[in-house]
């Protein structure tokens, strides 16, 4: 999530705190956003376990689309986070769900081996993170945030053209130009994963209130979701070549 919402939520605790004198207002942590997003994944895979052995096309469906509307509510009404990001959780792991079952069905340990790929780049990302190799400035920020803008322009252009019957080339197709625009695109989301972990200490930094821990879990949630899933593509890409 961007740094404008942390700024624009600490001006609204700063608010509060002019207004209302010597009342202590709770602020976010490090350790409380940690927690909650630990809180919401394990949310997110309880959900997934019950739409994954379901395998019901609607629960796939709605998870994912009732997943979009919170998300975009939680964006304009930062304060509610609490409340939408577990109701998010809940949601996506409809659709995490879903969507493994579908790939599993069509190969063999998929699951497995996207479930370790993500988690092998959420650990790489903050070992790049942690240690200062990748440093988070404003210039990398912004190149993300807009990789990412161009890629969901994508993904919507070809969402719509699908009604058409039409797909954009060359997005998640074998070959060598698929693999590589999958990769690519991978690359992104792995590179958020730093935006997020950024976002944590930023919210510490600047006092954000406390219900930006569960609005930077969230994030972080989304974008884990995100890898998981291009993963997933790029996995099935490759044994479809088998």
């Amino acid at each position: 999530m961007s740094e404008k919402a942390f700024q624009k939520a600490s001006n609204q605790v700063l608010d509060a705190d002019m207004t209302q004198a010597g009342t202590q207002t709770d602020r976010m942590t490090v350790s409380g956003a940690v927690n909650k997003s630990l809180l919401l994944g394990a949310l997110m895979v309880a959900t997934a376990v019950l739409s994954y052995a379901a395998a019901n096309p609607l629960l796939m469906w709605g998870g994912a689309i009732g997943g979009l509307i919170v998300v975009l509510i939680a964006t304009f009404n930062l304060e509610y986070s609490p409340i939408l990001a577990p109701i998010y959780a809940a949601l996506e792991g409809l659709f995490v769900g879903g969507i493994s079952a579908v790939y599993a069905s069509a190969f063999d340990g998929i699951i497995f081996q996207a479930v370790t790929l993500t988690s092998a780049v959420f650990f790489l990302m903050l070992f790049f993170y942690k240690t200062g190799i990748i440093k988070v400035t404003q210039k990398l920020r912004s190149g993300i945030i807009m990789a990412t803008g161009a890629i969901f322009v994508v993904y919507m252009l070809n969402f719509v053209l699908s009604f058409f019957g039409i797909n954009l080339p060359y997005l998640h197709d074998g070959g060598m130009i698929g693999i590589g625009i999958s990769l690519l695109i991978i690359g992104v989301a792995a590179m958020n994963l730093l935006l997020d972990f950024d976002n944590f200490d930023k919210g510490e930094q600047y006092g954000a209130p406390a219900y930006m821990e569960w609005f930077s879990a969230m994030g972080l949630l989304i974008t884990l979701v995100w890898l998981y899933i291009e993963i997933l593509r790029l996995i099935a890409i490759f044994s479809s070549n088998d």
